[in-house]
């Protein structure tokens, strides 16, 4: 392909894709500028909810396996007659 035609082109395609790149949403961070884009979707109340709900189970499960451990570890040491 000739100089004069591929660069003019690679140029044009250039600053398209960094035009495009300033408005297309961002996916799950921030919001995209003003005219595009929506609130993120871990941003939105029921999202925060599920996520903390998720949190909470996690770490209940570390407390269960903890104190499951301790008493396998109690036992282990000083077993029952």
């Amino acid at each position: 392909m000739l100089d004069r035609l591929y660069l003019p082109v690679l140029a044009l395609a250039a600053v398209a894709a960094v035009a495009f790149a300033s408005i297309w949403p961002q996916g799950l961070g921030d919001r995209s500028p003003a005219p595009f884009g929506s609130v993120p979707v871990q941003r939105t109340p029921a999202m925060q909810a599920a996520m903390q709900r998720e949190a909470l189970a996690a770490q209940r499960r570390t407390n269960q396996q903890r104190a499951a451990l301790h008493d396998m570890q109690s036992q282990a040491l000083a077993p029952s007659q």
